[in-house]
C-alpha cells in the first residue's frame, strides 16, 4: 500500500513566508529557508512553495528562491507561482525543484501542461487548483479561480481536473478556498469528487486545524496526501506528531 504524505506549505510573498484566511489578511510566518530546514527534521514528505503574489502582480519566478533551498534540504520540493512558460518551469526545476505546479497560466494556456509533462514527465507537471464554491441564483458551483484567488474563470473545477489529468498532468493540488486558513477542515465532499474522478494522485488543500482533519481526508476525502500551513508554521503539531496520530489509525505514513 502506497504511503499518505504530509506536505507542509510555504506560501512567499517578496521573500517571506505568510499565511492568510481565504487567501486575505496574511501575516508574516518567517523565513522560507528556516521553515524548510525545520520540516525536514520534522520528516515532511515534500515541501510546496507558492509565490502568492507572482501572478497577480506580474513578477518573475523565484529561482534564486528555490536555488537557496534545493541547496539546503533534500526533500522534493513542489514550486508554483508564476510560471507561464515552459522557460519558466525549466528554470525551477534547474534550480532545484522537482515538481512545478502551474494554475493561472495553465487555464490561460492548457498545452503548458502537456509541454512540461512531455519535457520532464508527468511527475514534474502539477495542477495547482484554486477552487471556490458559488452560489447562482440558488445553485450552488464549483468554480475554478485564478490570480490568486482574485478571478473566477467561470470553468468547472470537474471539467478542469480530467482535461489536465488527459494533457499530462501527474497530480492535482486542489486547494478550496471557501476552507483556505480557516483550521475548521478540509472540503471533504470536494476533495473526494475530485479524487474519485481521476487516477493521477489528488494532495488536498486548505482548512487542517487538527491531526482529526488530516486523517479524514486522507480517509473519507480519498486524498493520496494533505497539505497544511498554518498548523506547522504556528506549531500547533509537528509534521512528526500528525504522521504519528495517522498511524495509529492505520494509515500507512513515513515515520522518521
Amino acid at each position: 500500500m502506497l504511503t499518505k504524505r504530509i506536505i507542509p506549505c510555504l506560501d512567499v510573498d517578496r521573500g517571506r513566508v505568510v499565511k492568510g484566511v481565504k487567501f486575505f489578511d496574511h501575516v508574516d510566518a518567517g523565513d522560507p529557508l528556516e521553515q524548510a530546514r525545520r520540516y525536514q527534521d520534522q520528516g515532511a514528505d515534500e515541501l510546496v512553495f507558492y509565490d502568492i503574489t507572482a501572478s497577480h502582480e506580474g513578477r518573475e519566478i523565484m529561482a534564486d528562491l528555490v536555488r537557496r533551498v534545493a541547496e539546503n534540504v533534500f526533500m522534493p520540493l513542489c514550486v508554483g507561482g508564476g510560471i507561464r512558460t515552459l522557460e519558466d518551469a525549466t528554470r525551477l526545476i534547474q534550480a532545484g525543484a522537482e515538481k512545478a505546479s502551474m494554475n493561472s497560466a495553465a487555464v490561460a494556456n492548457p498545452n503548458l501542461i502537456r509541454d512540461v509533462s512531455r519535457k520532464f514527465g508527468a511527475q514534474a507537471a502539477v495542477l495547482g487548483l484554486d477552487a471556490n464554491r458559488v452560489k447562482e441564483d440558488g445553485t450552488e458551483y464549483w468554480y475554478v479561480f485564478i490570480n490568486g484567488g482574485r478571478k473566477n474563470t467561470g470553468i468547472k473545477v470537474m471539467d478542469w481536473v480530467k482535461q489536465a489529468e488527459s494533457l499530462g498532468a501527474g497530480e492535482i493540488v486542489l486547494n478550496v478556498m471557501n476552507a483556505d486558513g480557516t483550521t475548521s477542515g478540509y472540503d471533504l465532499e470536494m476533495t473526494a469528487a475530485v479524487s474519485d474522478a481521476v487516477s493521477i494522485p489528488v494532495v488536498a488543500s486548505g482548512g487542517a486545524g487538527n491531526a482529526q482533519h488530516v486523517l479524514d481526508v486522507l480517509t473519507t476525502g480519498h486524498a493520496d496526501a494533505a497539505l497544511a500551513a498554518s498548523i506547522f508554521h504556528f506549531n500547533t503539531y509537528t509534521v512528526g506528531q500528525v504522521k504519528h496520530f495517522l498511524a495509529d489509525h492505520g494509515v500507512p505514513v513515513r515515520l522518521t
